[in-house]
């Protein structure tokens, strides 16, 4: 596919860099999966279960959790199937709209989450806050969140 301006090719830093990260980001999560597995949890559960003990009354909509959580209204119906059987949440009627569903976390879901998540915590801190200083997550935070919001701002855009 030709471009009307010449390809910026990565410097041999910025491709090193560039590396780094997608090596770090599949990493931590394969290891932060592996963490979860003992409890029969993946990370797209534990995602939704997050999700779900931070909304209002513990509920999102479906849509809205598929939202938040990047999958498609789809992929997460199935994730839901899965997370009832398993007694983790549970479907409501939306009231206001007979179209909509939510999601809510059952009592049993909320048992999972506080036992789960020091562990979680603990997970997070040994594969990555503790290897870094202070002050080089501070410097990754700032260095990220741009990255971020301009991300946030493109999804749902072609």
């Amino acid at each position: 596919m030709e471009t009307e301006t010449a390809t910026r090719w990565l410097t041999e830093d910025e491709q090193f860099t560039w590396r780094t990260h997608l090596d770090v980001s599949r990493l931590l999560m394969h290891q932060l999966e592996k963490d979860l597995q003992p409890f029969g949890l993946t990370n797209n559960d534990y995602e939704i279960l997050v999700n779900l003990s931070e909304s209002p009354d513990l509920r999102m909509r479906m849509s809205d959790l598929a939202a938040a959580t990047l999958q498609s209204k789809s992929r997460l119906s199935h994730q839901i199937t899965r997370m009832e059987t398993a007694g983790l949440v549970r479907r409501e009627n939306c009231e206001s709209d007979r179209r909509g569903l939510y999601a809510v976390l059952t009592d049993a879901g909320t048992e999972t989450m506080q036992r789960v998540a020091p562990h979680h915590v603990a997970s997070v801190r040994r594969h990555f806050i503790d290897l870094m200083a202070p002050e080089a997550l501070a410097e990754l935070r700032e260095s990220l969140t741009p990255v971020a919001e301009h991300l946030r701002g493109r999804r749902g855009k072609v």
